[in-house]
């Protein structure tokens, strides 16, 4: 599975650590996936959403 968010596609982005000597290096910022289950057309699937997706509700999750 990618690290994207099954809903709004949201990915890793790109930014820089900068330190006090304002040195700058590259570096990663990752969303806060979750890996749960859904319904979907009547049936259960296994996918990774994005917190705040979750949160809003955009999914329905399986019981």
């Amino acid at each position: 599975m990618p690290m994207q968010c099954y809903v709004c596609a949201k990915r890793p982005t790109f930014g820089h650590t900068v330190s006090h000597a304002h040195n700058i290096s590259s570096r990663k910022f990752y969303p806060n996936l979750q890996s749960i289950r859904i319904l979907e057309n009547g049936t259960v699937k296994r996918i990774r959403i994005c917190t705040r997706c979750l949160r809003s509700g955009k999914v329905q999750k399986a019981v």
